[in-house]
């Protein structure tokens, strides 16, 4: 087996493998790689894992395969990170486009912080009742360039996310997709506290770029916040969401954060056994 060169890198916790994938023979199944060299462990060990690939509609093309081997529409923190990689590898210069599922996003990198514009939201639904085990659950869900779920708290630390989150991320009221769950609290109108359980992870993860945007959005529409809206991690990083809105419109939605390169190496063919 020929030695496959990654990147190691996190945005705001969320860790991933990122790899050059231009070649697509290098690599010829994207969904079992991932499986096998996200278990920690035994393995690398990661969130997901980021192929850059050839793109004709942009500089270059993202694809997101979670750590179950499932593929997401878009990642934010994911975004950023790749982003940052394809300007440190020459591929892409400070200010970029990138293809994803969900769209094309532009990118501007300063240094390691990295300011992704993301795609209009869409499917804004407020004050969702969901039935969980008997019990009602107020949730407010948007696609933010994947689908997301938005619970309220007042005290985050004793939020279920674990078995609630699992729950509400299978439930029939998001089927067939499933979604992924935010967990949040408003501490005024300009921060949030959140923690997300993650779909395709499916365990609650540090930081989740999208789930933030979707709670900064669904908090304005509910009128709690107002852009700038900085949102403060299970990892302890801040996350900052820009955003022009009209009514229950929104446009000009940005995210930015920090990256970090862990390290960066060689896969033997023992990750993959």
């Amino acid at each position: 087996m020929k030695k496959i060169r990654f990147w190691k890198m996190s945005g705001s916790g969320n860790d991933f493998l990122v790899i050059d994938r231009r070649n697509p023979s290098l690599i010829e199944d994207p969904s079992h790689f991932t499986q096998k060299v996200c278990r920690r462990k035994v393995s690398v060990g990661a969130d997901g894992v980021l192929f850059l690939e050839e793109s004709k509609r942009a500089d270059f093309k993202m694809r997101i395969i979670n750590a179950d081997g499932s593929e997401a529409e878009m990642c934010g923190n994911g975004a950023r990170c790749i982003a940052r990689f394809a300007y440190l590898q020459g591929i892409a210069g400070k200010t970029m486009t990138f293809e994803t599922l969900a769209g094309i996003m532009r990118a501007e990198i300063n240094r390691e912080r990295v300011k992704i514009k993301m795609s209009e939201p869409k499917d804004l639904i407020l004050h969702r009742k969901i039935l969980v085990d008997g019990k009602e659950h107020l949730a407010h869900s948007v696609n933010s360039g994947v689908p997301h779920a938005v619970l309220l708290y007042q005290n985050l630390g004793e939020a279920p996310v674990l078995d609630l989150g699992r729950k509400i991320r299978l439930h029939e009221a998001f089927s067939p997709a499933g979604t992924n769950v935010n967990f949040i609290e408003v501490t005024d109108s300009h921060h949030i506290s959140i923690r997300t359980y993650e779909r395709g992870v499916e365990d609650e993860t540090l930081a989740c770029g999208t789930g933030a945007v979707a709670s900064a959005l669904a908090s304005s529409a509910l009128g709690l916040v107002d852009s700038p809206v900085f949102l403060r991690t299970r990892g302890g990083e801040v996350l900052v969401v820009h955003f022009q809105r009209d009514g229950l419109k929104f446009s000009e939605v940005f995210m930015e954060g920090n990256t970090a390169i862990a390290c960066e190496g060689e896969l033997w063919e023992e990750a993959l056994l």
